[in-house]
């Protein structure tokens, strides 16, 4: 490769240093109006620029510039030239034999290129096996989680509907046991024992139906629109139906004989299942309703015989002792700690609830603003009652007592003080009577969520 080295380059002259005038201020090769930099300009205009100097300047001036200018570049031109021009005279000389050298290399490197393009289409090839072994190991799997899907689904219904066709075994009250304790000489103990063991046994098995219900909306709702799903569709909807009928039967018996471990597991399997309206409801309609409606018909009835029932003191005394003596086992069942049953709000939607539907139906009366001074005293006394629930019925959270919060009155007081929203007129002056007004903003909580009593209300 000793053809290939390069000659030194010489060195060219430094050179001369620019005229100078007297002062040592350097001499400007044009006068101060020429300017060669605005030829180098991307919009530059001949007859722009011609048109703007020709104002004070002579055109023949200007035409002397620019020869001289030209001459300039010409001479400039020839000089870069010549400068170069024994190195381009001597390059054919020290070029020889490249094409030999790049021949030698031309092999080697060409055999290179086949090599990669070679390896290339390999990696290529297999990138793709690759890949699609991943989407079918994807697929595989896929169709392996649904199947073990479907087949879960199946067990469950399948166990859903093994267990429900054990709960008619375990009777839902004790007249069953005391007839079979009866035939055996048992004593009466023995009979309500008995009872309790197959209720309790029976709340169970329902706790565990409801949850293998649970699991089992939990699979339909990861398998929809499949005929596999479609097809079980009625065995679904039947095992629904049955343990609705069942878990209400077991409840109302629980709530019968107040038996705590039997509405503990019920109300765990209302949870279950997301049902807890059904047993707010039955509730509401199995103790709450009888206690109400033997409170409330009862005065009315005195109505006929001439004396008022318009006035709701009584009435709100003798119910917030059935709510002391009758509901508050329930609300401290469903208020335990760790129980998860404090989704339940059986305050509001059984005992109020009720109270407002007895009042509307039995006493439209003491509803009405057209009787200040009864509407008024109907009113103080609604608002005793919400502070009794509030005060009165203390919530157990984790071992200790913590009172029912502000936004609990401001819910519950909208269904029992809904008819009060409208404040009664003073008969005497035509003012209206102060403090009826929203229930909610009467019991005022301080940021702690702690009782702050206000008793007087006028």
């Amino acid at each position: 490769m000793a053809d290939l080295a390069v000659m030194p380059r010489p060195t060219a002259p430094p050179p001369p240093p620019p005229p100078t005038d007297l002062f040592g201020e350097p001499i400007e090769a044009h006068p101060p109006w020429f300017r060669p930099d605005a030829f180098l300009r991307a919009g530059f205009d001949p007859d722009a620029y011609v048109a703007e100097l020709r104002a004070y300047v002579p055109l023949e001036s200007l035409a002397a510039e620019l020869r001289a200018h030209l001459a300039a570049l010409r001479a400039e031109l020839v000089g870069l030239i010549n400068r170069d021009y024994a190195d381009f005279v001597g390059l054919s000389a020290r070029l020889k034999g490249v094409d030999a050298a790049a021949a030698r290399m031309r092999a080697p490197l060409a055999d290179l290129r086949d090599k990669v393009a070679a390896f290339r289409a390999a990696a290529a090839a297999a990138l793709a096996a690759l890949r699609a072994g991943l989407d079918q190991r994807a697929a595989a799997s896929n169709a392996r989680e649904l199947l073990e899907l479907l087949l879960d689904t199946s067990h469950v219904v399948s166990k859903v509907e093994k267990l429900i066709k054990e709960l008619p075994t375990a009777p839902s009250d004790s007249s069953d046991a005391e007839v079979g304790s009866a035939d055996k000489g048992y004593t009466g103990n023995d009979t309500v024992e008995s009872g309790t063991d197959v209720r309790e046994t029976q709340s169970i098995l329902l706790e565990r139906i409801a949850s293998e219900m649970n699991r089992l909306k939990f699979y339909i709702s990861h398998a929809q629109n499949l005929p596999f799903i479609e097809n079980m569709e009625k065995r679904v909807q039947g095992a629904t139906k049955l343990l609705d009928g069942s878990l209400e039967r077991c409840f109302v018996v629980g709530l019968e004989h107040r038996d705590a471990k039997v509405i503990y597991n019920c109300l765990r399997a209302y949870a279950a299942i997301d049902n807890t309206s059904s047993a707010e409801e039955l509730f509401r309609t199995t103790v709450v309703s009888p206690l109400i409606q033997k409170i409330v018909p009862q005065n009315y009835a005195k109505a006929v015989s001439g004396v008022s029932s318009d006035d709701l003191e009584d009435d709100y005394l003798r119910i917030m002792q059935c709510v002391e003596n009758d509901c508050k086992f329930i609300l401290e069942i469903s208020s335990s700690a760790n129980s998860g049953l404090h989704i339940f709000d059986f305050l509001a939607n059984s005992i109020l609830k009720e109270v407002h539907s007895a009042i509307m139906k039995g006493k439209p009366g003491a509803c009405s603003p057209g009787k200040p001074k009864e509407f008024l005293k109907n009113y103080k006394a609604s608002l005793r009652f919400l502070d009794f629930l509030e005060v009165e019925m203390e919530v157990k959270k984790g071992g200790g007592a913590a009172c029912i919060g502000e936004e609990w009155v401001r819910q519950r007081s909208r269904g029992l003080g809904g008819w009060l929203s409208t404040p009664p007129a003073d008969m005497r002056g035509g003012r209206q009577c102060p403090g009826a007004s929203n229930l909610g903003a009467i019991l005022p909580f301080d940021g702690n969520n702690k009782r702050q009593h206000s008793r007087t209300f006028l």
